[in-house]
């Protein structure tokens, strides 16, 4: 069993996180472009998908690490951003991952999930995961530091 399989059990400050999520979702545009579709969002955990296209590919054929890195910041983000309150936002303070292994499928996913939430940063994790011929391989794991932006850090005009 994965860590991502038991995920801690955290709660939101927002109920209606999901509406929210599905209405950042509507802008954003670098996600679209790359294919990645979310499809599950929970509180403070989220899953994605990608069908990997040639222009995803390095020139080996191996899928691109900027497209792993990219999987693994939009799950940890939206699984943060599940748990702030309705007016408050998040940016990736720091990003780390360790590419386990090359991944040419046509087929992956990515989960992510807060590890430990705070007033001001979540810890994240994330696992990128090729689907085989009957059996998963895990490529990528990666952790996070989610900060939290508050309404009147938004708003500042500099």
């Amino acid at each position: 069993m994965s860590q991502s399989e038991t995920y801690p059990k955290v709660k939101t400050k927002n109920p209606k996180f999901r509406e929210l999520v599905h209405k950042k979702l509507e802008g954003q545009e670098f996600m679209r472009l790359l294919g990645i579709e979310l499809i599950e969002i929970e509180e403070g955990r989220t899953r994605a998908i990608l069908e990997v296209q040639k222009h995803h590919k390095q020139q080996n054929g191996f899928l691109h690490g900027g497209v792993i890195s990219t999987l693994v910041d939009v799950v940890m983000g939206f699984a943060a951003f599940s748990l702030v309150p309705h007016d408050h936002h998040v940016v990736t303070g720091d990003l780390r991952i360790s590419y386990l292994s090359p991944s040419m499928s046509r087929n992956v996913y990515a989960k992510g999930w807060v590890l430990k939430p705070g007033k001001k940063l979540h810890f994240c994790e994330a696992e990128v995961w090729e689907e085989g011929q009957g059996e998963n391989k895990l490529i990528a794991k990666a952790s996070s530091s989610m900060a939290v932006i508050f309404p009147e850090d938004f708003h500042k005009k500099n």
